[in-house]
């Protein structure tokens, strides 16, 4: 990451709306596609030059925020449904609560790491071409009632998506095909999961840097929030559709693009730079 520290110390490091803007339509439109969303919003924050500002680490996960809202306003019948509903959400968060809870320090490292980001996204694809020929109930799309202990360990999987570039919603919905459930039924208890998820994720990360966080700062956050919000309504109803209709091969296909891409870009870079 030597190479990064030297473009950041060339460039003036600030948060800018253009870059709250550039920062909050990636996280609405790939939080949830199985492609990382916090993998591309570091990659997009590092080529910015803002990586390693205070508040880009809080903005990338304050803005997620205003992603889940959008699952509320989809998807609030279901969240009116029954007290059942909450508990299964509430046993299949407690995996992620208690593995970031131990493990935030690590985490908060590899957040800076693009190298990690780069393998995260290759291996990922590679799973996601073929994740569509393992589940022979893949593509049905009849409701299906999800169990408790189905519930806990699609939350063990989420634990993956704690590694920058493995997808939060990847590891989540084919943890649920895993454990039985088809595209369609796995892609929306992802969506679900992710409110506490990112509301628990959020929270701590404010609690933590609260005191860092000035007047201008607090307007960046809502900024970012209030376009991720808007982005991700409709990011949500095309991945359904999307998913329904084709599968996973294709967002395989971008990651691994995308990290070819990303892997020459940094070689490059650091040639130049030598």
């Amino acid at each position: 990451m030597e190479l990064f520290r030297k473009i950041r110390y060339e460039r003036e490091i600030t948060m800018t709306y253009l870059a709250a803007l550039i920062l909050a339509v990636i996280e609405g439109i790939t939080e949830f596609l199985p492609v990382s969303s916090t993998g591309h919003m570091i990659i997009a924050s590092t080529f910015m030059g803002i990586s390693e500002n205070p508040l880009t680490k809080n903005f990338e996960i304050v803005i997620q925020l205003g992603a889940i809202l959008s699952v509320l306003v989809i998807y609030w019948r279901k969240f009116l449904t029954s007290f059942r509903f909450y508990l299964k959400l509430g046993v299949a968060f407690l995996p992620a609560a208690i593995a970031g809870f131990i493990l935030n320090d690590y985490i908060d490292c590899l957040l800076s790491n693009i190298w990690v980001v780069i393998v995260s996204l290759f291996l990922g694809g590679i799973i996601l071409i073929f994740v569509d020929k393992w589940f022979k109930n893949a593509g049905c799309t009849e409701e299906q009632e999800m169990t408790w202990f189905q519930g806990f360990k699609i939350g063990c999987f989420q634990c993956i998506a704690m590694v920058p570039g493995v997808s939060r919603s990847a590891s989540t919905i084919i943890g649920g095909m895993v454990v039985g459930l088809n595209r369609k039924n796995a892609a929306e208890f992802s969506f679900f999961l992710a409110v506490p998820t990112m509301l628990g994720a959020s929270a701590k990360k404010l609690m933590d840097s609260h005191k860092t966080i000035q007047a201008d700062d607090a307007l960046i956050l809502l900024f970012g929030s209030l376009v991720a919000f808007i982005v991700a309504l409709f990011a949500i109803k095309s991945f359904i559709t999307f998913l329904q209709r084709y599968g996973f091969k294709w967002f395989g296909y971008y990651r691994i693009g995308i990290g070819v891409v990303l892997a020459i870009a940094v070689l490059v870079l650091k040639t130049k730079s030598q």
